[in-house]
């Protein structure tokens, strides 16, 4: 799939190919062991060879791993699937760099271990999740009592969606990692080097915390609750810690087998370690986290993973989106409203910049979606000339290198307004309009059209109709529109060229003397469909047509209610 992209790919220029090269070098540096090799391993990778690479040092082909976490105490939101979809790009974008002879895995951990702190607002049977409080969440039950425990319910729920998607993954439960036996060894050197762990741990604390603090959090035999209390001893001998458990019993536990975890920060250093991490990615909130975890990971022996820093997505107040909260968008919601599509265009775009993850970005997300895979494949017909384009546009990225060849003919805007016009309730009544303006068309035919005819309809339902605030129009909106209405009556009859109506829409605001031009657009917007701001006049009249476009223009001259 991959194959031949190499030179194309090195000297693409959107993030995840320049995060690509980055972690490329990172091998060259980590897995060979001197300057020939390196010099070597470049040469070829130059010359597009690298499989000759591969061959000649095998380590270089040891599979590169690609990491994120999830945090498994609340409910999956659309931030969690940025931290899946992002690494994704730039593992597809190494894939081409290498043309796919370094194996690569991506691995999707969920922190389902840690203690069960913060209930979710959005979660039922509150009153049962707070006597589990501080538990591991696969230990806390499940409120919707369709699970083992809250945890598989959360992890569940983040599986369902990726598979969905399509996202090539593995799925890491923190929990079997403690207790199947996979940390063990990697807890065992943090029991080893607990005075050096200790050393870059306590000066990032308050003098409170420092008192009291370990990186083991021991899990008490009696009640099963995660317990932030200091170690006493450390009994290297047998591998295992003492300390005092809530009844105030002195208590010696394994560091090993699951009966700890540990702090998150050293938890993250031991995971980076025991999994042999390669890149993760991380909000900008976490870059000082990120640099003591590196140093931590260092001292149990281990190499940080390449790593890059990410904006943070904030809800319609401009606050942090929260899992425990609850606010912000769920998958779901963007789902109902939006395609999945669109969703990894928007957190595609601009990752170093904060972005509102709210309802209203939906709409601008879907279309230029759209505008994005028709330049791609305006610029595929273009031959190889453009190749090189191409990996830099959004829609390579989002469809993991293969976009479809077909986009959709009309914008999700103009549906939206197409579906308010017309009072569309199902995708029936707007493929009535649709048909008759795309001669041949069919759900079938068109499938992303029909997707987002669906999705407009819901669109509109929950959030434009509720919103939509008729008026009538001033003098000078008035005339301009029966002037408007006398050239678009002077068209020929079933005309669905909406650039020739588009251009009458404008001679009749020039001549009306609005200045800009988009009070005049504004005008008709507000009038005829209840809304401030809407898609290209002319196309939408040629899809409504022309003549139920004449109608409504006259009901609203005649002062009809339009939300009728």
């Amino acid at each position: 799939m991959f194959e031949g992209l190499s030179h194309l790919a090195r000297n693409a220029r959107s993030w995840p190919f320049e995060q690509s090269r980055n972690l490329l070098a990172r091998l060259l540096r980590q897995r060979l062991a001197s300057d020939a090799e390196r010099d070597l391993a470049s040469a070829l990778i130059e010359a597009g060879k690298v499989g000759e690479a591969v061959a000649a040092l095998p380590a270089l082909g040891e599979p590169v791993v690609f990491q994120c976490g999830y945090g498994a105490s609340g409910l999956p939101h659309l931030g969690t699937f940025g931290e899946v979809a992002r690494p994704t790009m730039v593992r597809n974008a190494f894939r081409a760099i290498t043309e796919e002879a370094i194996p690569t895995r991506l691995l999707v951990v969920s922190d389902d271990m840690d203690g069960f702190r913060k209930i979710p607002d959005n979660v039922p049977n509150r009153a049962m999740l707070e006597e589990d409080r501080d538990k591991p969440v696969t230990s806390v039950r499940d409120p919707f009592g369709e699970h083992e425990s809250f945890g598989h319910h959360n992890n569940a729920r983040l599986r369902a969606f990726l598979d969905g998607f399509g996202f090539d993954y593995e799925f890491v439960s923190a929990t079997e990692c403690y207790r199947s036996g996979r940390y063990d060894e990697v807890l065992l050197k943090v029991l080893e080097r607990f005075d050096a762990v200790q050393a870059i741990m306590l000066p990032t604390l308050g003098e409170e915390r420092r008192a009291t603090y370990s990186p083991f959090l021991p899990i008490s035999p009696r009640t099963g609750r995660v317990l932030q209390v200091p170690t006493l001893e450390r009994r290297l001998d047998r591998g295992a810690i003492v300390f005092t458990d809530e009844d105030g019993t002195l208590t010696e536990v394994p560091v090993t087998g699951g009966a700890v975890k540990l702090q998150w920060r050293p938890d993250w250093a031991a995971r980076w370690t025991a999994l042999k991490v390669d890149y993760e990615m991380s909000g900008k909130d976490l870059i000082d986290s990120v640099r003591v975890s590196n140093r931590i990971c260092k001292v149990l022996g281990g190499e940080p993973p390449e790593g890059f820093h990410y904006e943070l997505f904030m809800d319609e107040n401009n606050q942090k989106i929260s899992k425990s909260k609850g606010n912000g968008l769920t998958m779901e919601e963007w789902l109902r409203y939006g395609a999945p599509e669109s969703l990894a265009y928007y957190m595609f775009q601009s990752p170093k910049s904060a972005k509102r993850l709210y309802f209203d970005v939906i709409p601008k997300a879907a279309d230029e979606y759209l505008q994005q895979l028709d330049a791609y494949n305006r610029v595929a017909a273009e031959g190889a000339n453009a190749a090189a384009n191409r990996l830099d546009n959004p829609a390579w990225h989002v469809h993991a290198g293969a976009p479809p060849e077909r986009s959709s003919p009309v914008s999700f805007s103009l549906l939206l307004n197409l579906v308010s016009a017309a009072n569309a309730s199902d995708k029936a009544i707007l493929w009535g309009f649709l048909s008759r303006y795309l001669p041949g068309a069919t759900p079938d035919s068109e499938p992303l059209l029909d997707r987002l005819a669906g999705y407009a309809i819901h669109y509109y339902e929950d959030f434009v109709r509720p919103a939509k605030r008729f008026r009538a129009p001033d003098a000078r909106e008035r005339a301009a529109m029966e002037d408007l209405l006398a050239r678009l009556k002077a068209l020929p009859e079933g005309l669905r060229d909406g650039e020739v109506i588009q251009n009458e829409v404008y001679e009749a605001g020039k001549a009306a003397g609005f200045e800009p031009l988009r009070a005049w657009f504004s005008a008709l917007y507000e009038v005829l469909l209840g809304q401030s701001q809407g898609p290209r006049f002319g196309s939408f009249a040629a899809i409504f047509g022309l003549d139920r476009t004449i109608a409504l223009i006259e009901r609203a001259l005649r002062g009809e209610d339009l939300a009728a």
